[in-house]
């Protein structure tokens, strides 16, 4: 079997298709991973064959447009924009961009199936071209599931381009590596996988052993820092949380390390790990609300504190915080002493640390990406017309 999978170029994105990927791999089957060129460097460095698609477009200036206000910083969007909005014309920027090579990437490459993140709209109209079946593959909280009768409408000019009728973005079915529990609807034809953290390649990281203090891994991904540094708030937690009973673990990035600067005594400072490396003996985890870091953290059983900056970070953090597995601070909220409070709280919080342990065992009862490739091998061997008619 062919597998197409597609993302546009954020690495957190391609990063949680990766599992799926590999297990299709050790499957047997043949695995091509289309996007802009952007993403190619990183796709090669995750084992996969990668195809460039389309043109790089400025995800950065577009997503810096939807930061969510702060005292500080007040709303720039013209008045009446609302972030949804602002984001559906991200999703369509990519999907103009990547939509017509990805259709002749298809149709020449002639995949059996065509496996998209949810915000790539190219890929469903791709599979329509190709006569293949769709499958959505979430990365977190569905976001998207209030926007579902609107979004045929976006697509239909691109598709029409394409000379393809009707496309169903949501694709014949959904695979989500989130918790049921969590999600705030549930998906037509939803397939549950079990969440496998992948941070992406690297080295072992040189973990401190333990101490025997509560250890706070502090992380902020790899989205605000690029949009402002002023947004970049993981400095500021890091002092904050200098000379309590915590040691404090900051995982960054090579640049963040610069934004970083020098740290008080005693904080932990890795660089370039994989955040699934780093969490092991971790007790909490305060950071800015991404999915990937959400989920990773869940999976190891840890409760989190997050302050979301970007309205996908509130939604995640959200659906976090509803579950009982932690807390919420809005970055105005986010001073030293309320970061001091909380994390006190937190680590003596039993029921948040329970409700993050129950989640994780949730998350290890969903079927593995290995149990899921057989399950795509069905999927394709069914007629297209026969899935939408069931």
């Amino acid at each position: 079997m062919r597998v197409l999978f597609t993302t546009w170029s954020w690495p957190s994105h391609l990063y949680a298709l990766v599992p799926l990927a590999w297990a299709c791999r050790a499957a047997g089957h043949e695995v091509l991973v289309a996007s802009q060129p952007g993403l190619t460097a990183r796709t090669v460095g995750c084992g996969l064959n990668a195809v460039e698609v389309g043109r790089d477009v400025d995800t950065v200036g577009m997503v810096r447009g939807y930061l969510l206000p702060t005292a500080a910083s007040p709303a720039a969007r013209p008045s009446g924009r609302t972030a949804g909005p602002r984001a559906a014309e991200m999703f369509l920027a990519h999907a103009d961009s990547m939509t017509d090579d990805l259709v002749r990437v298809a149709r020449t490459w002639q995949p059996d199936i065509v496996v998209h993140e949810p915000t790539t709209w190219a890929g469903p109209i791709a599979a329509a071209a190709a006569g293949v079946p769709a499958v959505r593959h979430l990365y977190g909280t569905d976001l998207l599931l209030r926007a579902r009768a609107v979004l045929p409408d976006l697509l239909a000019p691109l598709a029409e381009r394409n000379g393809v009728g009707d496309v169903d973005p949501f694709g014949t079915v959904t695979i989500d590596p989130v918790p049921q529990s969590m999600q705030p609807g549930s998906a037509p034809w939803r397939l549950p996988v079990q969440y496998v953290p992948f941070n992406g390649p690297g080295h072992p990281p040189a973990v401190p052993p333990p101490s025997g203090r509560p250890r706070v891994c502090v992380t902020w991904g790899h989205t605000l820092a690029r949009l402002d540094p002023k947004r970049f708030l993981l400095p500021a937690v890091v002092d904050a949380l200098a000379g309590t009973d915590a040691e404090v673990v900051a995982a960054v990035s090579a640049p963040q390390r610069e934004l970083l600067g020098a740290v008080p005594d005693g904080v932990h400072v890795l660089v370039d790990a994989p955040l699934h490396r780093v969490l092991p003996g971790c007790d909490l985890v305060i950071g800015h609300g991404g999915a990937g870091t959400i989920l990773t953290s869940l999976a190891h059983g840890i409760p989190l504190l997050l302050v979301p900056q970007l309205p996908d970070h509130a939604g995640h953090s959200a659906q976090v915080f509803a579950a009982g597995a932690g807390d919420v601070l809005t970055a105005d909220e986010a001073t030293p002493a309320r970061l001091r409070e909380r994390t006190g709280q937190l680590l003596d919080d039993g029921k948040r640390r329970a409700a993050a342990r129950l989640l994780r065992a949730e998350m290890l009862a969903q079927p593995s990406p290995a149990a899921l490739a057989d399950d795509l091998r069905v999927l394709a061997s069914v007629p297209v017309r026969t899935r939408h008619e069931g």
